[in-house]
């Protein structure tokens, strides 16, 4: 209770906590990860960028991070700024669901599919990947998801699982003789929706049924194995991560009742499942994970990464304010106590908006709802067309992030780097316009570009102007400015109600009175009052005014344990600050 008020002393206050210092702007990020997301291959569908499934380790010196389809893989010396490498000698790099494994001096990659094929390299930034004699056979039916685990004592292990009937499967094999399996299949993880709501399928779990039980992953820590899966699916945003711990690689494994641990609903962007956990170099746990957009196609996701830190009973993830920007710290960090937020507050959100033109159903108002799903489109793609945005009063804008859309672009892979060039200006009069980001000779592919000012900037409006022709039209998903409202935070939530649903227990409706000057709330939830590790972001249209209300806003979710209790609290935030609600005891 006590870490929790001063941390939104802090957030309020607009300071890092991560450094006490200034910190170096290049480690400053926000989700989605600004990555060269590769559009696709395929000729019947809108053309779309794809990564997810993600991989992450650290490796003589650098980050490698590996997700399905992007012909390739990056690399990184931060955890921030990451290089592509495109990659041909991997014969299965197109293939879904990598796996990476790290044995002394080499790395050996996997990927789905049958016959299962391993590859390694010495070198990984270059493109010089060798085939070894695989000799691993999957004795089931599903093939895909694989994870290699290594443990201290060098036994190594592989798990797989992908489907909404069999379950997460695990084997022991044999590195030294091609990936051989030792001893029999064990079945580890069997579908629990009827138990687990947050694995029931649906964007908010109202399928009831199962979902897609997926993406294993094993963690060790204090000699406890962490069995993660994902679930319900990667189409929807209640796409998270689960767990499951035992005291052997193989199990048996029990349910970890603060499950999921990756969870990220509501914001900008949501999802945060399929994921994977690791160590930086100075210690610090990360997890990676598949992010949601799902418009053009299912698969249509990006990658996000978030805080890990262990708790009593498992682990959870700072994810809430995750598309915000926050630092990634340059030492050992105890994330349980410090989030690495900047403490910037979003200025954008529902500004009034205005464009040069407009493609149907894509009015200019979608590229500031905060839904990564919706966007604006110009009719077209020619150099001048713009989108601007006015935020209501004079902000300080310390940073832009930039989330573009290719709407009814035409590239197919395998391309090049495709680098949208632009300009964006500031007004305080909608008069006068000063240039405060300019990419017009931009050449890198960042289509979520987290732009950090290198002083902040006095705006009260943001106009954003294509600077080249573009293979289709010029369309952005979120003009996202960030910095301090120089006003106050809203009202304190003081009371906040829930009723459990009597017919089903994994249903519960939070209710809370409004907040004066909200723009939108943090709905936090756990199985302790002292660890409400689930957290919810929505804006200030939650009333769902389908039942008599007790209170003012209402907001309804199915991700609980039917077995579990639950406590609730709702923080209300603006663009000036957080003001955290009152906490249960």
């Amino acid at each position: 209770m006590k870490n929790i008020l001063i941390l939104a002393a802090i957030i309020l206050a607009g300071t890092a906590l991560c450094t006490a210092q200034q910190p170096d702007k290049a480690r400053i990020v926000a989700n989605p990860m600004n990555l060269a997301y590769r559009f696709q291959l395929l000729d019947d569908a809108p053309a779309r960028r794809e990564a997810a499934d993600p991989v992450c380790e650290y490796f003589q010196g650098k980050y490698y991070l590996f997700a399905s389809k992007s012909g390739g893989y990056w690399s990184s010396p931060d955890l921030a700024n990451w290089t592509f490498i495109p990659c041909r000698t991997i014969e299965t790099i197109e293939d879904y669901a990598p796996t990476i494994l790290i044995i002394d001096k080499e790395i050996f990659f996997m990927a789905s599919g049958k016959p299962a094929r391993i590859f390694k390299t010495s070198k990984p930034d270059e493109d010089n990947w060798t085939e070894i004699d695989t000799k691993f056979v999957f004795p089931t039916e599903v093939s895909q998801d694989p994870a290699f685990f290594r443990d201290d004592d060098e036994r190594t292990y592989l798990y797989w699982g992908c489907s909404d009937r069999t379950p997460i499967y695990g084997i022991e094999v044999d590195p030294s003789d091609g990936f051989k399996s030792i001893g029999e299949v064990q079945t580890l993880i069997a579908h629990n929706s009827k138990l687990y709501g947050w694995e029931a399928s649906g964007e908010n779990n109202e399928l009831n049924k199962d979902g897609w039980n997926e993406g294993p992953c094993i963690l060790k820590h204090a000699g406890k194995y962490y069995l993660q899966y994902a679930a319900p699916g990667t189409e929807f945003r209640s796409y998270g991560d689960g767990l499951y711990v035992g005291d052997k690689p193989l199990g048996p494994f029990i349910y970890v009742e603060s499950s999921p641990f990756s969870f990220k609903p509501g914001g900008f962007i949501g999802g945060a499942g399929h994921g994977h956990s690791f160590r930086d170099k100075y210690g610090n746990f990360w997890h990676v994970a598949s992010m949601k957009i799902s418009q053009r196609h299912m698969f249509e996701r990006r990658l996000g990464l978030f805080p890990l830190y262990p708790t009593g009973n498992g682990f959870a993830q700072q994810a809430v304010l995750s598309d915000y920007p926050f630092l990634i710290p340059d030492r050992k960090v105890d994330f349980s106590a410090e989030e690495c937020t900047m403490g910037w507050n979003l200025l954008s959100y529902g500004g009034e908006a205005t464009s040069s033109s407009s493609a149907e159903s894509h009015p200019p108002s979608l590229a500031f709802d905060e839904r990564v799903e919706s966007w604006w489109a110009a009719a077209g793609g020619e150099p001048g067309e713009w989108l601007r945005v006015d935020m209501g009063k004079i902000m300080e804008v310390h940073a832009v992030q930039v989330n573009f859309s290719d709407h009814d672009f035409t590239i197919r892979a395998p391309h090049p780097a495709f680098a949208y060039q632009y300009y964006i200006e500031s007004s305080t009069d909608g008069q006068s316009w000063s240039r405060i980001i300019d990419r017009t000779a931009n050449t890198s592919d960042a289509v979520h570009e987290l732009i950090v000012l290198d002083s902040a900037v006095e705006a009260r409006q943001l106009r954003i102007v294509n600077a080249a022709e573009l293979p289709g039209k010029f369309s952005i998903s979120g003009l996202r400015a960030f910095g301090n409202g120089k006003g106050s935070p809203p009202s304190v939530v003081n009371a906040v109600s829930h009723s459990r649903n009597a017919s089903d227990r994994r249903r519960y409706t939070i209710e809370w009175p409004r907040s004066l000057g909200a723009t939108g709330y943090i709905i936090r939830s756990g199985i302790s009052p002292d660890a409400l590790n689930h957290a919810v972001m929505v804006y200030d249209d939650t009333s769902l005014h389908k039942t008599q209300l007790q209170y003012d806003k209402q907001y309804e979710a199915g991700f609980f344990n039917i077995n579990s209790e639950y406590y609730f609290s709702v923080d209300a935030f603006n663009e000036n600050g957080i003001a955290p609600g009152i906490r249960p005891r």
